[in-house]
C-alpha cells in the first residue's frame, strides 16, 4: 500500500475536529491534566458525565511524573490505596500505611484510565479565561492553544460551555485567580484565595481533600488548586491526598448534577 501524505493530514484534521466540536458543550470541564484531575475525569467519565479535561502542556500527568526529585517513585498512604487498585498501579508496602509506586507506570495508568472511560483529554489546549453570566456562575471556559500565549501572539480564543468547571491546575489555581482578578470582591467559600503554605505532608494530605469542593457557583477546586485557594501546606511527593481529592470531586458533580 502506498501511503499518501494529504489522507493522513486529513485523518487527523477530521477525526481531531469531529470530538473537539463534539465536546463545546459538556456537562463538566477539567482544567489541569495532573493527578485529582485524571483520576475526577475517569470516576466522571464511568458514571455518564460528559466529561473534556484541557492541559496546556504536551504531556499530562502535572507534578506526578518526576516522583521526589526526580526519583521516579511516590508515595501514597493506605486510605488511598484502593485508588492505585482501582488503576491497576503496581505498588510495593514499605511498612505500615506507607506504599511506594513507579511515578511513571502511575501516570500512564491515570491517563488510560481516564480515556478508557470515556473521557476527553486535550493536551496543548490552554484556559485564558471563564465565562459568568448575570447570575454569577462559571459556565464556560474561553480557550486557545498553548503556542498562542507561548508566542505572545494576537490571537483572538474560542470558547466552550460547561454546567460546571474544576480547577486542577495545580499551585497556581489558576482559573480561581482569574475569576478573582476579573470579578470584584469575588471570594471562595467567603474568603480570597490565601495561596498555599510550607510543607507539611501530614496536615496537607488531610486539608487537601477537606478543601476539594465547590468554591465559587459553577467552580470548583481539585488536587493543588484546592490547597492554595484554601491556605493548606504543601505535601511534596505523597500523592494520596491527590488521588482522593480526584475521587470526592467526581463524587462532588455527580451529587450536583444528580447522577
Amino acid at each position: 500500500m502506498e501511503l499518501d501524505e494529504v489522507v493522513i493530514t486529513k485523518a487527523i484534521v477530521e477525526e481531531y475536529f469531529k470530538v473537539f466540536l463534539e465536546y463545546t458543550d459538556v456537562d463538566v470541564a477539567l482544567v489541569g491534566g495532573g493527578p485529582a484531575n485524571l483520576v475526577a475525569a475517569r470516576y466522571l467519565a464511568e458514571s455518564g458525565i460528559k466529561t473534556v479535561l484541557f492541559e496546556k502542556k504536551l504531556s499530562l500527568g502535572g507534578g506526578m511524573w518526576g516522583g521526589g526529585m526526580m526519583f521516579s517513585r511516590i508515595v501514597v498512604q493506605e486510605e488511598a490505596k484502593c485508588i492505585l487498585e482501582d488503576f491497576g498501579i503496581r505498588h510495593t508496602k514499605y511498612q505500615k500505611g506507607y506504599y511506594v509506586a513507579n511515578s511513571i507506570e502511575a501516570v500512564g495508568k491515570l491517563i488510560s484510565g481516564a480515556i478508557d472511560a470515556g473521557a476527553k483529554l486535550f493536551n496543548l489546549v490552554e484556559v485564558e479565561d471563564v465565562m459568568i453570566r448575570e447570575n454569577d456562575r462559571v459556565c464556560g471556559l474561553v480557550i486557545n492553544w498553548a503556542t498562542v500565549s507561548m508566542g505572545r501572539l494576537p490571537v483572538d480564543p474560542l470558547a466552550i460551555r460547561a454546567k460546571l468547571v474544576v480547577d486542577g491546575t495545580g499551585h497556581d489555581s489558576f482559573v480561581c485567580s482569574t475569576v478573582q482578578r476579573k470579578v470584584h470582591g469575588s471570594k471562595f467559600k467567603g474568603k480570597p484565595l490565601l495561596g498555599e503554605k510550607p510543607m507539611w505532608a501530614d496536615v496537607g494530605e488531610r486539608m487537601v481533600v477537606d478543601a476539594t469542593g465547590e468554591v465559587y457557583p459553577g467552580l470548583l477546586v481539585a488536587g493543588m488548586a484546592a490547597t492554595a485557594v484554601s491556605g493548606s501546606p504543601r505535601m511534596g511527593p505523597v500523592f494520596g491526598g491527590m488521588l482522593l481529592s480526584g475521587k470526592k470531586i467526581a463524587n462532588i458533580v455527580q451529587d450536583m448534577l444528580k447522577i
